[in-house]
């Protein structure tokens, strides 16, 4: 019994030495974990402060830096602004451009009849060149009233701005109908004041395209010479005027025996044009008169007006008219002898 007894209190000691030694190395652990000291503490602590004088300046640092901004909102220094207005001025100068001039509207006004043999052919060829033609530009197309609907097809079908200009009379003879065309479309541009560079394009008529943006310098009137074909011959008649650069000081005479072209200069219908607003604001241009006023057609007043003063006609090209731009195509000895 003894000797139970003596392992009994063997193993109680063991026991007790066990969990003295797991106290101590658990307290131990957790010692070492926690914070070291006094020291430490305070320390974080200092370290805070630090930390906020960083982020924090004192108010003495933040007043010059405050009075800086003010003064600068209120009164700018005299040096500063004299030398930024400078800069500013030269930049502008620097990057300014010169106005553009506008481009002039040209109203191109082409007479039609079914006395003309392929007036449809012709008509898309002439709408063809116009299309190349810069704009602004407007098309007055005149035709006889009919059932056919062909031309206005036509016209719609261009991308062109046109008007098409119906009239109901009635002519046998082809010359006073293109006339009477004429006058309906030198009226219509009377009536809606129309501003710009009137030309009168025949359908058998072939351009160079620099006539039209010779056209838009002209201020009162303008003319060219002119190249007429014949089929029927084998040369080519010049028509139009003789110039010193832009200055017409001569004409062309198809006919020196015909006593209108010794009397009147012979100004094609197609080698020229003028400023419409002479057909309605006469007193521009120092008349009494203007189309309305007058007995006699559009067409006679044009002319008269051109050949009152031939100082303001100019000539076209400015290089002493020495370059055809137009060309046209005598069809109407043919269509009369046809009709």
């Amino acid at each position: 019994m003894g000797s139970v007894e003596r392992s009994k209190k063997k193993t109680h000691l063991w026991k007790k030495a066990m969990l003295h030694f797991s106290l101590c190395f658990v307290m131990g652990f957790f010692t070492g974990l926690a914070p070291t000291g006094k020291s430490s503490f305070f320390s974080s602590k200092v370290a805070a402060s630090n930390r906020t004088t960083e982020f924090a300046p004192q108010p003495s640092e933040m007043s010059p830096r405050t009075t800086n901004v003010n003064k600068s909102l209120i009164a700018p220094t005299p040096v500063t602004v004299p030398t930024h207005k400078k800069t500013t001025t030269t930049k502008l100068h620097v990057k300014a451009q010169p106005q553009l001039k506008p481009r002039r509207l040209i109203i191109i006004v082409t007479p039609t009849s079914t006395k003309l043999p392929y007036q449809a052919v012709f008509l898309r060829r002439l709408a063809n060149t116009i299309k190349l033609v810069p704009q602004p530009l407007l098309w007055i197309v005149v035709e006889a009233k009919t059932d056919s609907t062909e031309l206005s097809e036509i016209l719609r079908k261009t991308g062109i701005m046109y008007r098409h200009v119906v009239f109901k009379e009635s002519f046998t003879d082809l010359k006073a109908e293109l006339n009477h065309q004429r006058n309906l479309a030198l009226k219509h541009i009377e009536h809606h004041r129309l501003n710009g560079i009137v030309h009168f394009a025949g359908l058998s008529n072939v351009y160079d395209l620099q006539l039209f943006q010779q056209l838009r310098d002209i201020e009162v009137f303008g003319t060219w010479p002119t190249a007429l074909l014949a089929a029927n011959r084998k040369k080519v008649i010049i028509e139009g005027p003789v110039c010193d650069s832009s200055q017409v000081i001569g004409w062309h005479l198809r006919n020196m025996n015909n006593e209108t072209d010794t009397i009147t200069p012979p100004i094609h219908i197609s080698s020229f044009a003028f400023n419409s607003s002479i057909l309605w604001d006469p007193e521009r241009w120092g008349r009494t008169s203007s189309v309305q006023d007058t007995t006699q057609n559009s067409i006679k007043f044009v002319k008269q007006v051109v050949l009152e003063d031939e100082a303001k006609l100019k000539g076209i090209p400015p290089e002493g008219c020495s370059k055809i731009m137009l060309w046209r195509f005598n069809l109407h000895a043919r269509t009369i002898s046809n009709h």
